[in-house]
């Protein structure tokens, strides 16, 4: 029997096996258990992460006999001939190659007879995003006009891409990159079956470089299985040069050198990496994987200050990587300002700073304290109460930093609007949005962050630091590719307001205070129930209890 690769052999069978995706898992077999099955379901997340294994499974599970707890047997004729690929009723569709208004009309058109010898016909349609405009509307009016016991299963990885007319006639899924604890855990259990020794550094770096994608780590692994030695098993060294990953002890040397400003031994550890054939792309991508753990560490030597600059001028150098075919010098100048970045945080703390820096930074200090007591402090002045709601709130980052400023209007303005139901409706897709986004620095950008308040016109999010909520609000291409991705998912477009964490609390605090200050005295004597309740589940949620004397 020829060999048959590990991303196919250790497919997925059952909905139990599937790793990484329990919330669509468990919604589908609850789904089969109580007899609740759709005309049309739509599977969209990033490559490799289960989808289509997942639609199999569904088709063997709504057609076997044997069918226990949503769970498909496995052993019958059924459940055998839709894992070979064989049954007539269950039929697979690659919009990639077949994605014109011809094929959709047949399948219309064959979609009409009953299954032959399941209980159900399955169609399912992968890279459905492939389709032409007329492929599409095709499609539509097989979805709006569906035949008793025909099933469609639509898998994408673009959602965006879809037609809002088409997701609004379809059920849902969103299936999740896969992380990376989840997939070291799964290539362990494989190497176990397979009665493979292998060292555990060289699954962690295999596991990173899938990005999320079961089956790009399956295929990695098979790659680096077949260039590893038989008797000494899996090494971290294989698994380092097939996918071309970075040893974590070149980072440490690199990010070393960078950190004492010695720009000459930072580039001799570059020349290194590229004389041993490392991609610089995916240096810089591993690079910034590092800072970013770096910002996670507390008790990281390099200052946050330091970080976040560092992050910038990679995630910038990143794309020039991407767009020129002199990959080793856009490193090197990337190196070169990398260099240059001082330890601002360090150079005050240390016994050197000149007193008048210090006292400088001191006088800043106190007069921020000032005027965040001064804004939480409720005034008798309506013509203060006005200046503060139109006034552009200025808060510093860092010493070296450009101050980010936040339009106060604008923002008690969306707060004003909000709605519990658009924020919830939001919330409920925000990690669908993020991962909808292609490209690395962009999803590296709005990564961990928050929507806190939303209604049809504006949403509000948060974000760890003010410099990624500043870049998000200077970026016009992300802005509206935001807005598309809302339009087409929530079925709004409301215009994102990126805020720092620290900033979302202040302006919260500020906004409610002038809410109270500027309420006449016979309102606040008795305010309406609803009108009281409203405001607060807006801003807050369903946590806000009504307590009654």
């Amino acid at each position: 029997m020829s060999y048959q690769a590990l991303y196919r052999k250790y497919r997925s069978q059952r909905f139990d096996e599937m790793v990484g995706q329990k919330i669509v898992a468990t919604t589908l077999k609850n789904a089969i258990i109580n007899g609740q099955i759709s005309h049309a379901y739509l599977f969209s997340g990033p490559r490799g992460t289960g989808k289509t294994s997942a639609a199999k499974i569904f088709a063997k599970a709504i057609n076997c006999p044997n069918q226990k707890d949503g769970e498909p047997c496995n052993d019958c004729y059924i459940c055998e001939s839709i894992t070979k690929g064989t049954l007539d009723d269950v039929i697979e569709l690659d919009a990639a190659s077949n994605n014109g208004v011809d094929e959709i009309r047949e399948i219309r058109d064959k979609s009409t007879y009953a299954a032959s010898q399941a209980t159900y016909k399955i169609y399912i349609i992968d890279e459905v995003h492939m389709l032409s405009t007329g492929a599409f509307n095709a499609l539509l009016k097989t979805l709006e006009e569906p035949t008793e016991n025909v099933v469609f299963v639509l898998a994408t990885t673009e959602l965006q891409k879809i037609p809002a007319t088409i997701i609004s006639r379809v059920q849902r899924f969103a299936f999740k990159s896969i992380t990376t604890a989840d997939i070291h855990k799964h290539l362990q259990e494989v190497l176990d079956e397979e009665s493979v020794k292998y060292e555990d550094k060289a699954l962690t770096v295999i596991s990173k470089s899938a990005e999320g994608g079961m089956r790009d780590a399956l295929s990695l692994l098979d790659q680096a299985l077949s260039f590893s030695d038989v008797n000494s098993g899996l090494q971290e060294k294989d698994a380092l040069l097939v996918t071309g990953s970075i040893a974590e002890v070149a980072l440490v040397d690199y990010v070393n050198a960078l950190s004492n400003s010695d720009e000459k031994e930072a580039l001799e550890q570059l020349d290194k990496l590229f004389s041993e054939g490392k991609n610089m792309l995916r240096f810089t991508e591993d690079l910034l994987a590092y800072f970013r753990d770096m910002l996670l560490d507390k008790e990281s030597p390099i200052s946050y200050s330091r970080l976040y600059q560092w992050t910038d001028i990679t995630i910038e150098s990143m794309k020039n990587i991407k767009e020129t075919s002199q990959t080793k010098v856009a490193a090197d100048v990337m190196t070169l300002r990398l260099s240059e970045i001082s330890d601002g945080v360090n150079a005050v703390n240390s016994a050197s700073a000149s007193p008048d820096l210090l006292a400088e930074i001191q006088s800043l200090k106190s007069e921020l304290a000032r005027l965040k007591a001064e804004s939480s402090t409720p005034t008798l002045s309506s013509e203060r109460n006005t200046e503060r709601e139109v006034e552009q709130v200025t808060v510093p980052n860092s010493v070296n930093s450009t101050p980010v400023s936040v339009n106060r209007e604008l923002i008690y303005k969306a707060l004003e609007e909000a709605t519990n139901e658009a924020r919830h409706s939001i919330v409920e897709v925000w990690d669908e949005i993020v991962q909808s986004f292609n490209k690395p620095s962009e999803k590296a950008l709005i990564k961990n962050t928050q929507p806190v308040a939303a209604s049809e016109n504006y949403v509000v999010v948060t974000f760890p630091h003010e410099n990624l909520a500043k870049r998000v609000m200077e970026n016009d291409d992300l802005q509206l590719q935001f807005g598309n991705l809302l339009s087409r998912i929530v079925d709004f477009s409301p215009k994102i307001l990126a805020l720092a964490e620290e900033q979302w609390s202040d302006l919260r605090s500020d906004y409610v205070a002038s809410r109270h200050s500027s309420t006449p005295d016979y309102q606040k004597e008795a305010p309406t129930e609803d009108e009281g309740l409203s405001q607060a589940k807006a801003l807050f949620g369903d946590k806000v209890v009504e307590i009654r004397d």
